[in-house]
């Protein structure tokens, strides 16, 4: 059965996101490895998403960064804006509340975010991956926190290794070689957007949601 005539026939309604345990995804069996790879192959095309655990990132690495970014998201807007990203060349730093609107039916994405893409841990000189394209140059950092800059790249360079990780299931999910995308992401423009949604209290407009839908 080909791709086409999987999604053709997949079920178009679900009860729950699956769970893909990533225990198996270093694993010296290949068939445990390629079962792994089914599974994801199978959630994508009947639900489209699917969570994952065992997925290696440190819980205090998560807990690291969500605490900062409440921190960072609570400083002033005026201090915010001191790096927004629309006055930086590579669209990276802060980006305001309804700033996005990525449904034009909307009236704006209720969400303020930080973007960033690589950078060494150690040190901001020469840290900067002259293949990213448009996307190359400096991070931009909030001088208020200097503890979010650690944080963060520590949360960043943990999903870029899980990113490595799941890069070979998708391959076999897609009946190639397990090292097809390697050579193709090897210096991919890796961005990272750390997004704040607030509540919605009050009267509440129809036309202004977290996020419009990316496609339809």
């Amino acid at each position: 059965m080909s791709l086409l005539d999987e999604y053709d026939t997949a079920a178009q309604a679900f009860k729950d996101i699956p769970i893909i345990d990533l225990t198996n995804a270093t694993s010296n069996d290949a068939a445990l490895r390629r079962a792994l790879a089914e599974d994801i192959r199978k959630a994508s095309i009947e639900v489209g998403f699917f969570y994952i655990k065992n997925h290696g990132i440190p819980d205090e690495t998560i807990d690291s960064v969500v605490s900062n970014l409440q921190e960072f998201f609570a400083l002033s807007l005026e201090s915010k804006m001191k790096i927004d990203c629309k006055t930086t060349p590579n669209f990276k730093g802060y980006s305001p509340l309804l700033s996005g609107n990525n449904d034009p039916n909307n009236a704006g994405d209720l969400q303020e975010g930080f973007e960033f893409g690589w950078e060494e841990l150690q040190s901001k000189e020469d840290s900067v991956h002259s293949e990213d394209g448009a996307m190359a140059g400096a991070n931009v950092w909030p001088s208020e926190l200097p503890s979010f800059r650690i944080a963060a790249l520590r949360y960043y360079h943990a999903a870029v290794q899980l990113g490595k990780l799941l890069f070979p299931l998708f391959a076999q999910a897609l009946n190639l070689p397990e090292d097809f995308f390697e050579d193709k992401t090897r210096n991919s423009a890796a961005l990272m957007k750390l997004l704040h949604y607030p509540p919605q209290t009050g009267e509440i407009d129809p036309r202004v949601i977290g996020i419009g839908a990316h496609t339809e």
